[in-house]
């Protein structure tokens, strides 16, 4: 019998929903829209109508072993969803036991960066590594670090929030999570956007994205701009990688890694991203760390990616 598994990513704005095999195979998948559900029940209600049409689709008789979710601010000890900044959802959430009153198979949750580098290790280009980092670039900024072969949770679950530790303090951009000058309020796809605005606010460099509604602009837009070569565009780009490439230097001092994995939306933008974080990484980096991490992209990158390191979650937890 075939063993599948249920990987599920929350995002700010949407979650994806797929069954993946022992091989990481998505078998199926689809979508539910974050936002449009006021109260985590109503959302869970909904994942379970899609989880079990999704069920009903595959062609082979199949064992589910286990659910992995992979959610903003998730506690892998407690199996909740603690005052995500990005989520309407507030306060503490019982995440892992809403699922478990509709399921009855051993239920998973992280954060959804630990997830990203869970998916990473077992499937991606972090196979046979034991000390990386990934960074989830989308609404926010997430990371997950992997040190000697395990994941780094600290001892309340919550360790390796590199998105909010601050840039700039008290005069910084207002984040989600209640303080100023967070990474993520300028390493993000949300973050990157914020800086076009500035940008066009604040300068009369000509620009295409001038042509658009400032609430119209994504970071989606921005690539396409700036690699048409829009200066403006390119400029965001610039000053978002600074900021980042300073930011792993910084990290890179802490835990000494073999590698370090862009995932995400801001990081679909390629090269526009990765090669001036990388500069600016080594311009910034301590001495006797220089030139010796990698920075890739994650090699998990496309529709599939994020649900794969829900469902790696499940593999690494289930002994079969």
């Amino acid at each position: 019998m075939k063993q599948i598994t249920i990987g599920i990513d929350i995002g700010g704005t949407n979650s994806v929903i797929g069954v993946v095999d022992k091989q990481g195979i998505v078998i199926s998948h689809d979508s539910v829209l974050t936002a449009n559900y006021k109260t985590a029940e109503l959302f869970v209600e909904e994942c379970v109508k899609v989880i079990s049409n999704l069920l009903k689709t595959i062609p082979e008789k199949s064992e589910l072993i286990g659910i992995g979710i992979g959610a903003p601010n998730g506690n892998y000890y407690k199996g909740t969803i603690e005052f995500a900044p990005n989520l309407k959802w507030k306060g503490i959430i019982e995440f892992v036991n809403l699922f478990k009153s509709h399921f009855d198979v051993p239920t998973f949750l992280t954060n959804d960066a630990n997830a990203a580098a869970l998916g990473e290790l077992i499937y991606g280009g972090a196979k046979g590594m034991k000390d990386f980092i990934v960074i989830t670039l989308g609404t926010g900024l997430g990371s997950g670090f992997v040190v000697n072969g395990n994941l780094v949770y600290g001892h309340d679950g919550f360790a390796g929030e590199l998105g909010h530790t601050i840039v700039f303090p008290d005069t910084g951009r207002q984040c989600g999570c209640g303080r100023k000058g967070c990474l993520e309020t300028y390493c993000s796809a949300t973050g990157i956007v914020r800086t076009v605005i500035e940008l066009l606010e604040e300068s009369d460099e000509d620009s295409e994205l001038r042509a658009y509604k400032k609430e119209k602009i994504t970071s989606k837009l921005i690539a396409e701009a700036a690699q048409r070569g829009d200066v403006l565009a390119n400029s965001a780009f610039d000053y978002t990688a600074k900021i980042l490439g300073m930011k792993l230097a910084d990290t890179v001092a802490i835990t000494s890694p073999e590698a370090i994995f862009l995932f995400g939306g801001l990081a679909q933008s390629g090269d526009l991203i990765l090669k001036p974080t990388k500069n600016y990484m080594e311009k910034y980096m301590l001495p006797i760390f220089k030139n010796k991490v990698k920075l890739l992209h994650s090699s998990l990158e496309g529709a599939s990616a994020a649900i794969l390191g829900a469902s790696a979650l499940v593999w690494s937890e289930v002994k079969i």
